[in-house]
C-alpha cells in the first residue's frame, strides 16, 4: 500500500539541518580531539604536516559538502552586496581552511581545524533555530484534510456517491446522522442539529431545519438533512478560512533579522578591515607571509560562531523552559514580538470557558430532587449537550420510565412518566404548549442577564421550576484576566455569542471591552482593526480561530483546542490554561532580554578581539581559546534565563 503523503512530525528544513548537523560532527568532533591534543596538551602523535593534512581531510565534507549551500549563499551575498551571517561564515571558513594548506608552502599560522568547526557550530545553530521555528504551512494541510472527500448526490430517483470535486451548485445531496456535512448549502428537508464547533468553536450545536444554511466540514448529529448546494470550491467557508491563513501567514518579522541587520554592516566593514590590515602589514613589514597570516586572523577571529549561536541558542533554553510549563514556542519571532504586545484578543468558547455546558442554578417551586429526577429521565433520551448537563446534574442511581419521548427540534423535549405529560424547553416550547410562565418572569430574566439558557420544566401544564445552563468559566481564567489587566493590557473579548450573554462573562473575568455576534471569518478582520491601535496577541481554540490566529502580531492556541488552532499559533498552551498567557509573557520577556544580552556579548568578544588581531599580538591559540570562550559566553548566559521565574 503506498504511504500516505501526510505532513511528518519534523519537515523538511528541520531533517535537513538535522542531518547535516549529524554528519558536520561525524567529523567535527575528531578534528576537536586532535587540535585539544595539539593546543592544550601538546601532544603530537604524528608529525605536523601529517596532523594538518589529517585536519584538511576531516574538515573538507564538513565544509565543501554538508556546508554547500551556505558557502554558496554567502558567496553570492559577496557578488551581490547583500551581506548575511552565511557572508562572514563563508569567508573565514573558506580563508581559514585556506591557511591549512598555505602551511605547506610558507610560514603562516594554521586554522584548517578552526574553520570546520566554525561550521558545525554554525550547522548546530542552524537546526536549533530551525526546530523551533516550527512549521509554516502545516495548517494549511490539516484545514484541506477537514473537508469530505466524497458527497451522497440524488441524481434523478438514485443516490449517489460521487467525489467532493464533482459537486455542482444546485446539486442536492443527503446526509445521514453521523455523517460530515460535505459542502456549504441551505437545508430543503429534514430536521436536524449539527456540531458546528469544529468551524464555530461554540460547544453546543446549532437546531437546523428547513431553509437552514450548513457548513461544509461539520458533522449531522441525529437527522437526515437534505441539503441544496449553494457553494463549491474557493467560495465555500472552508475554502475561505485556508485563504485568510495564508493571506496572514508569514507577515511578522523574523528575530533572526536583527543579527542580520547588523551582520550586513559588519561584513563589508570586516571584509575593508582585513584588507587594510593584510595591505598595511605587507607594506610596512615586507613579509607577505606575516600579512596573509595576520589578515587572515582578523577574518578568522571576526567569524561569528557566538554570533550564530546568540538566538538559536536563547530561544532553546526559552522554550525548554516554557515547554516544562505547558507553553510551547512554535514560532521564535514570537518571543521578539510577545514583548510589544500592548492588547490581548481572547476567544470565548473553550479559552476563557470550559466549552462544555453545565447546570448553573436551578429555580424551583417543588422540591429540587423531584424536578431533577423528570428533568434527568427524559433528557437521558437526548444526545444534545444541554440534555447532557442535565443527566449530569441530576445523577440519577434509577432513571424514571419514559413513554411516547418526542424530540422537538429547536424547542426542547416531551414524555410521558406514568399519566404524568412532561414537557421540558425553552420559552417558545412553553407558549406554544400554552403554560403560564409567569411567576417565573424575573427568574428566568434573571437567568438570562447571567447569560444562561433557561430551560423550564413542566408536569401536565404547570411549570414546576427552571434550569439554568452556561458554558462555565475556567478555574484559572478570572486570575489570569486580572494580571494582565493590572500589568497596563488592554483585554478584550469576542464571539459570535449575543451581546447579553457575552457581557455576562466579560463581567464575570473581568473583560470592559466585548466584540459579539462575530462571525467566524470575520474574526480576522475585527483583529485587524485592533492591530491599528497597538500589537495585538489573539488566544483562541476553534478552527475558526485559525485566520485571526495568523493575522494577530502573536497567535496563542490552547492546547485543548482544534489541531488547526494549535498549528495556528505561534505559541501553544498545552493546558488551556489562560495563566499560560501570563507565563508566556513574562518568558518573552526575559528569552528576549536573553537574546539581546546574548549578541552583545558576541559583538563585545569582536570589538576586543579585532583589535587585537589586527595589531597582530593575538596568537592562533589566544585566538580559538577567546572564540571558543564568546561561544561558552552565550551558552551560559543563555542558561542563566532558567532562573527566572515565570
Amino acid at each position: 500500500m503506498k504511504k500516505n503523503n501526510s505532513q511528518p512530525k519534523e519537515d523538511a528544513e528541520v531533517k535537513n539541518w538535522k542531518n547535516k548537523l549529524i554528519g558536520s560532527w561525524i567529523f567535527a568532533l575528531p578534528i576537536a580531539i586532535i587540535m585539544i591534543s595539539m593546543k592544550f596538551f601538546n601532544f603530537m602523535f604524528l608529525p605536523k604536516e601529517i596532523l594538518t593534512l589529517i585536519l584538511l581531510i576531516f574538515g573538507f565534507p564538513v565544509i565543501f559538502v554538508i556546508g554547500f549551500s551556505t558557502l554558496k549563499s554567502g558567496l553570492r551575498g559577496l557578488f551581490t552586496f547583500y551581506f548575511n551571517m552565511d557572508s562572514l561564515i563563508s569567508l573565514g571558513t573558506l580563508i581559514a581552511y585556506l591557511t591549512g594548506i598555505l602551511t605547506f608552502f610558507m610560514i603562516i599560522n594554521d586554522y584548517s581545524g578552526v574553520s570546520a568547526m566554525i561550521m558545525a557550530i554554525f550547522i548546530t545553530g542552524k537546526y536549533i533555530e530551525a526546530k523551533a521555528k516550527g512549521r509554516a504551512t502545516q495548517e494549511i494541510k490539516k484545514l484541506l484534510e477537514l473537508g469530505a472527500k466524497n458527497a451522497r448526490v440524488v441524481r434523478g430517483k438514485n443516490e449517489i456517491e460521487i467525489p467532493i470535486a464533482e459537486v455542482v451548485i444546485g446539486d442536492i445531496i443527503i446526509v445521514k446522522p453521523g455523517e460530515k456535512i460535505p459542502i456549504d448549502g441551505i437545508v430543503i428537508r429534514g430536521e436536524s442539529s449539527v456540531d458546528e464547533s469544529m468551524v464555530t468553536g461554540e460547544s453546543i450545536p446549532n437546531d437546523k431545519a428547513k431553509g437552514s444554511p450548513v457548513i461544509g466540514a461539520t458533522i449531522n448529529q441525529d437527522g437526515i438533512l437534505y441539503i441544496k448546494v449553494t457553494k463549491v470550491g474557493k467560495d465555500t467557508f472552508l475554502a475561505q478560512i485556508i485563504e485568510l491563513v495564508e493571506e496572514a501567514q508569514g507577515t511578522k518579522v523574523p528575530i533572526q533579522k536583527l543579527a542580520d541587520r547588523i551582520t550586513s554592516i559588519f561584513v563589508p566593514i570586516i571584509l575593508i578591515l582585513a584588507t587594510l590590515t593584510f595591505a598595511g602589514w605587507w607594506a610596512f613589514g615586507n613579509d607577505f607571509g606575516r600579512a596573509l597570516g595576520v589578515g587572515i586572523s582578523v577574518l578568522v577571529i571576526a567569524c561569528p560562531c557566538a554570533l550564530g549561536l546568540a538566538v538559536p541558542i536563547a530561544l532553546t533554553v526559552g522554550s525548554g523552559m516554557g515547554a516544562k510549563r505547558g507553553i510551547l514556542i512554535r514560532k521564535g519571532e514570537a518571543i521578539q514580538t510577545m514583548k510589544k504586545v500592548r492588547i490581548i484578543v481572547f476567544d470565548k468558547t473553550g479559552t476563557i470557558t470550559k466549552g462544555k455546558p453545565e447546570v448553573k442554578e436551578i429555580f424551583s417551586r417543588v422540591k429540587e430532587s423531584y424536578l431533577m429526577e423528570l428533568a434527568g429521565s427524559l433528557e437521558k433520551n437526548s444526545e444534545h449537550p444541554l440534555s447532557k448537563a442535565i443527566v449530569n446534574k441530576a445523577n440519577l442511581k434509577k432513571y424514571l420510565k419514559v413513554n411516547k419521548f418526542k424530540i422537538l427540534r429547536g424547542r426542547g423535549i416531551e414524555g410521558k412518566v406514568g399519566n404524568k405529560n412532561i414537557v421540558i424547553g425553552n420559552s417558545l416550547l412553553m407558549k406554544e404548549e400554552g403554560i403560564n410562565l409567569r411567576i417565573f418572569e424575573n427568574k428566568i430574566e434573571e437567568f438570562e442577564n447571567k447569560g444562561y439558557t433557561t430551560i423550564s420544566v413542566a408536569e401536565n401544564k404547570k411549570c414546576l421550576g427552571i434550569i439554568g445552563i452556561a458554558d462555565s468559566v475556567k478555574e484559572d481564567s478570572v486570575k489570569a484576566i486580572s494580571i494582565l489587566n493590572s500589568k497596563g493590557y488592554k483585554t478584550v473579548m469576542i464571539t459570535g455569542d449575543n451581546e447579553r450573554t457575552a457581557r455576562a462573562i466579560a463581567k464575570e473575568v473581568g473583560i470592559k471591552m466585548v466584540i459579539a455576534n462575530v462571525l467566524p471569518e470575520d474574526k480576522a478582520k475585527k483583529v485587524m482593526e485592533l492591530q491599528r491601535h497597538a500589537m495585538v496577541a489573539f488566544v483562541g481554540d476553534g478552527i475558526n480561530d485559525a485566520p485571526a490566529l495568523k493575522q494577530a502580531n502573536v497567535g496563542i492556541a490552547m492546547g485543548t483546542g482544534t489541531d488547526i488552532a494549535m498549528e495556528a499559533g505561534d505559541i501553544v498552551l498545552a493546558n488551556g490554561s489562560l495563566k499560560g498567557v501570563v507565563a508566556s509573557i513574562n518568558l518573552s520577556k526575559y528569552t528576549f532580554s536573553k537574546i539581546k544580552q546574548n549578541l552583545f556579548w558576541a559583538f563585545a568578544y569582536n570589538i576586543i578581539a579585532i583589535p587585537l588581531a589586527v595589531s597582530g599580538t593575538l596568537q592562533p591559540v589566544i585566538a580559538e581559546i577567546a572564540m571558543a570562550l564568546s561561544s561558552i559566553t552565550v551558552v551560559t548566559n543563555a542558561n542563566l534565563l532558567r532562573r527566572k521565574k515565570i
